[in-house]
């Protein structure tokens, strides 16, 4: 046998490296027994109290509504924005589909700009020219847990009467000047999916930063009624007030994750030591073949949800994902562009037709990040992307 052969049948019997892997890091099975022992399986019970406490506390936000998904939280946004046929939301066109859907299923037509090259972040430089006297607001996501240019963001809303809704499913605890992401527009979404820092499988959050809507995000998470208010002792009983929808998550799955967000300064450190594993191992091999690394803004605390670094053309990143995976590492792409596919088509418009998305898009391969990755494994991807380069 060759020692081609030998070296292929090692790799092959290697564990797999997996790209996303959903950890237990501390009390997490124990709040959901005691959730299940307590009786309150059902929505808005003692631990979905606790999570929304906890993350009102940590993040200063004035309001924090745990939901099914961050999906609805996004859709919950775009009831509160009072949509009407013929209103406009700016988007950017790389990002995941609910940010482009919940805003359609609350009756808006899109308008996609495209993003920075250094960021992927919705390029603040090019929103003006999108605004047209029916935008109503701006939609923005802060990719891979690294904050948008917030303040020029915020400037431009103010001076049009714009809200701003923060996409923040990537990045929960990251920072822009000092404020946590999520928390500096009307609203703000976040994730607790499976594959995100901290987890309950399903799960999301709406951040309400602006006091004046709070009552009413209330009435529409609660199916439209004002069961908050009875519950408060506000009113003698509750009715249906409003439109809204059943968004409240179990009681169990908020267990579940008030046991990862009490970590979660552990969780992070973790976290940051891998992304900088990645960077300064790679970097030296990535750059010296024109391969361009993430880029993290001097004002930004990144949330470390993701590293990812660009090829250079799509037919290199294709072989590069190939040559990964019969190495028994998933590796991956991300989002396909919003504003050239089927639907964004129908709902919408693009400003220039989105050329940064569109080649960011074929070009980007993401690497495994997750709290389930040892060192050594870890160092095994960095040496198979190495050798790629080499």
């Amino acid at each position: 046998m060759s020692t081609s052969s030998i070296e292929a049948r090692a790799v092959r019997t290697l564990p797999p490296v997996k790209f996303s892997l959903p950890v237990l890091v501390a009390d997490e099975i124990l709040y959901v027994k005691e959730a299940m022992l307590g009786g309150h399986v059902h929505g808005d019970g003692p631990f979905t109290a606790r999570c929304s406490a906890f993350l009102e506390r940590t993040l200063g936000c004035r309001k924090v509504l745990l939901t099914t998904s961050c999906t609805h939280a996004l859709e919950m946004a775009g009831i509160l924005l009072n949509l009407s046929e013929g209103d406009e939301v700016i988007v950017p066109s790389f990002t995941f589909v609910s940010t482009a859907t919940a805003l359609v299923r609350a009756g808006a037509k899109l308008v996609f700009v495209d993003v920075r090259r250094d960021t992927l972040n919705l390029n603040e430089d090019l929103i003006e020219a999108a605004i047209t006297p029916r935008t109503r607001a701006i939609m923005l996501v802060h990719y891979g847990g690294v904050g948008c240019e917030m303040a020029q963001i915020m400037e431009i809303a103010q001076k049009h009467n714009l809200q701003v809704i923060e996409d923040a499913a990537h990045a929960l605890f990251g920072k822009y000047e000092g404020k946590f992401l999520g928390t500096m527009g009307a609203l703000g979404c976040l994730s607790f999916h499976g594959t995100k820092n901290f987890t309950c499988g399903e799960g999301g959050a709406l951040l309400v930063n602006d006091p004046a809507l709070i009552e009413r995000a209330e009435v529409i998470r609660e199916k439209g009624t004002n069961r908050r208010a009875f519950i408060e002792g506000r009113v003698e009983k509750y009715t249906w007030v409003d439109i809204g929808s059943s968004y409240l998550p179990s009681d169990v799955l908020a267990a579940f994750l008030l046991g990862q967000l009490e970590s979660w300064q552990g969780v992070q450190e973790r976290r940051r030591k891998l992304w900088l594993n990645y960077y300064n191992c790679l970097s030296p091999v990535l750059e010296r073949r024109g391969v361009r690394l993430p880029l993290v803004p001097q004002q930004c605390e990144q949330a470390y949800h993701l590293f990812y670094f660009i090829a250079r053309d799509p037919q290199e990143r294709s072989a590069l994902l190939r040559f990964l995976r019969a190495r028994g590492i998933e590796a991956s792409f991300h989002y396909q562009p919003l504003h050239s596919s089927e639907a964004g088509q129908k709902y919408g418009r693009s400003i220039d037709n989105c050329p940064v998305t569109t080649e960011m898009a074929g070009r980007l391969v993401r690497l495994p990040l997750h709290l389930g990755l040892d060192d050594d494994t870890q160092f095994r991807v960095v040496d198979a992307v190495s050798e790629f380069y080499l």
